[in-house]
């Protein structure tokens, strides 16, 4: 992995006040290393370790995104109510979700109106609205 990506992913580390130690560093420049923003699961940016060499277990990984998202780095979106999927760009934004690839990736958000919302329970407020939109290739 090239020293910018791991700078990169450092940085992004520490901006968000989460120590920057070795396996956090390596998992954040596979994330973030290029600029670029990424829907992974725990077993996708596992395997993406893997592949580049790099000894971090799948708890590690799970732990580690987890943090991410405490930090408020990543957010999880949840599929089924099972299959997590975290991504890193963390503004307010819609997904499709293409159930034969089973992929996550972002829908316009200029395209998405949602007229209401229904009210909230006695003692409750909405805290977030989450839109995944299922696909499916026809034929």
């Amino acid at each position: 992995m090239i020293e910018d990506q791991h700078q990169v992913g450092s940085t992004w580390l520490t901006g968000a006040g989460l120590r920057p130690t070795r396996q956090r560093v390596t998992l954040a420049a596979l994330l973030i290393g290029d600029g670029q923003h990424r829907h992974v699961t725990a077993e996708s940016l596992f395997e993406a370790a893997k592949d580049q060499g790099e000894a971090v277990s799948l708890a590690t990984v799970y732990n580690t995104l987890r943090a991410f998202c405490d930090a408020g780095l990543m957010q999880e979106v949840t599929v089924d109510g099972s299959k997590s999927y975290f991504d890193t760009n963390t503004h307010d934004h819609p997904h499709f979700f293409w159930e034969d690839e089973a992929k996550l990736t972002d829908a316009p958000s200029d395209q998405l109106v949602i007229a209401q919302l229904p009210d909230a329970p006695e003692g409750a407020e909405i805290a977030s609205v989450d839109v995944v939109i299922r696909l499916r290739r026809k034929g």
